[in-house]
């Protein structure tokens, strides 16, 4: 092999090269402005909807808490009543 001395490029070289070579290599890597912002938009949506069924969720856990412990204090309720009547019919309640 001969050690030729390469020419540097040239601007319009390089110009062309871009246009050629990297621009639609970029583009075809990389998403655009468009793209992205569709990607966003896309992006909010769902998070929105996930946003929506975790409080929708979450209302369902505080109604069946609420409810929960409704039902505790009821339980309490008539056990004490249970209880009252039987000290007075005089029968022992064994558990």
């Amino acid at each position: 092999m001969e050690n030729e001395k390469q020419n540097p490029l040239t601007l319009e070289q390089l110009a062309k090269y871009n246009h050629e070579v990297l621009f639609p290599y970029m583009e075809s890597r990389f998403a655009t402005k468009d793209e992205f912002a569709n990607f966003k938009d896309e992006y909010k949506k769902d998070f929105s909807d996930l946003q929506k069924s975790v409080d929708a969720y979450a209302v369902k856990a505080d109604k069946y808490l609420q409810e929960t412990t409704m039902l505790g204090h009821q339980n309490s309720r008539y056990e004490k009543w249970f209880h009252l009547l039987a000290e007075k019919l005089g029968i022992k309640l064994e558990y």
